[in-house]
């Protein structure tokens, strides 16, 4: 379990997601998203060794999650989202960068996102965290019919024990 350098008292830690946190996850998915994930989509996650499913908790309660996968070595942050009254404290950030950094453990080169053309806020945070845009996808979401902006972020190699030894961390 790690904590997260959030501006909230008592304190965030972000763990591993398991089955008793979907129905608080399935709640801040739906407060979140026009078209939410449905608690099957994540139980199916959680049960998949090819992905992260990391919760945000404070006092007992989620309060955030965040969700990345890899292929071989390209990861996709596949959703993310923070409940609406936890929100502007740094717990979404914290959890992308955990997600980013679990990604990179699994040997992943790039990360890949989608994100609406007008959510600013989110794609501010990851452009600061070192994703760039390098595509769109038109009519991407619905409710409304809004395209996405695609953003990569390139990870990389890194000398940090014993000969040959190159782990990949978030560049």
């Amino acid at each position: 379990m790690a904590a997260i350098e959030a501006r909230v008292d008592p304190p965030v830690e972000l763990r591993v997601m398991v089955a008793e946190d979907l129905d608080e996850v399935v709640a801040i998915e739906r407060a979140s998203y026009a078209v939410p994930w449905t608690g099957q989509t994540f139980r199916g996650l959680i049960d998949r060794s090819d992905t992260d499913a990391i919760t945000a908790t404070r006092g007992g309660r989620v309060v955030g999650f965040a969700i990345a996968w890899s292929v071989a070595d390209q990861g996709e942050l596949g959703n993310v989202a923070v409940a609406p009254e936890a929100r502007c404290a740094g717990i979404g950030e914290g959890l992308v960068r955990e997600a980013v950094a679990r990604l990179g453990r699994r040997g992943v080169r790039e990360i890949f996102l989608e994100v609406r053309v007008s959510n600013g806020s989110a794609r501010r945070l990851y452009e600061r965290l070192g994703f760039v845009e390098i595509g769109r996808r038109k009519n991407y979401y619905v409710r409304p019919v809004e395209d996405a902006i695609v953003m990569r972020k390139r990870l990389r190699p890194r000398r940090t024990e014993g000969p040959g030894w190159t782990p990949l961390i978030p560049g």
